[in-house]
């Protein structure tokens, strides 16, 4: 029998997503628009390693480190063959501003719906921020490592190291 765990997200209870995304199966084929707007598809990087980051809100402390983590260690990831992509629940105006104001050098989702964030079990019930989570996706489109515990500050090296190792096959 399976239990029911709770989650506090922000100030309120809510249960987790039933439809959590595990290593090893195909990445959910979602689309939302960027910080400019256009439409993004996951699927449309497909033969590339993808990293794809859900935070709880733009410009806020521990998001504002993540995101900044990952534009320190861009070049590095670039090297590595991975495309970054963030996602909060947060709209296009928002993501353009935060992108704007930290320079952010990857891809910001708009997912104000919250449809990619359910698609990855990433959106408790009834929630109204993405848990904070990393997924790298496989050139063959499937995940291959989930962060469920991001060090905000380090995210960039965490990542690295991971993407290195499956890079590897080792």
């Amino acid at each position: 029998m399976k239990s029911l765990a709770y989650l506090i997200v922000g100030s309120f209870l809510a249960a987790p997503s039933a439809q959590a995304v595990l290593v090893g199966q195909d990445a959910p084929s979602v689309s939302a628009p960027d910080s400019e707007g256009q439409v993004i598809r996951l699927d449309q990087f497909g033969g590339n390693w993808v990293v794809v980051y859900f935070y709880p809100k733009a410009d806020t402390p521990g998001c504002t480190r993540q995101a900044c983590s990952l534009r320190d260690g861009y070049e590095g990831l670039q090297e590595a063959n991975a495309t970054i992509i963030g996602v909060s629940l947060d709209g296009v105006e928002d993501q353009a501003a935060f992108k704007e104001k930290y320079k952010l050098p990857f891809t910001l989702l708009a997912d104000k719906d919250g449809t990619v964030a359910r698609a990855f079990g990433v959106l408790p019930e009834g929630g109204r921020f993405a848990q904070r989570k990393t997924f790298i996706i496989n050139p063959d489109g499937q995940v291959a490592h989930i962060f469920d515990r991001v060090k905000v500050s380090k995210h960039q090296e965490e990542v690295l190291r991971i993407l290195m190792h499956l890079q590897s096959g080792k």
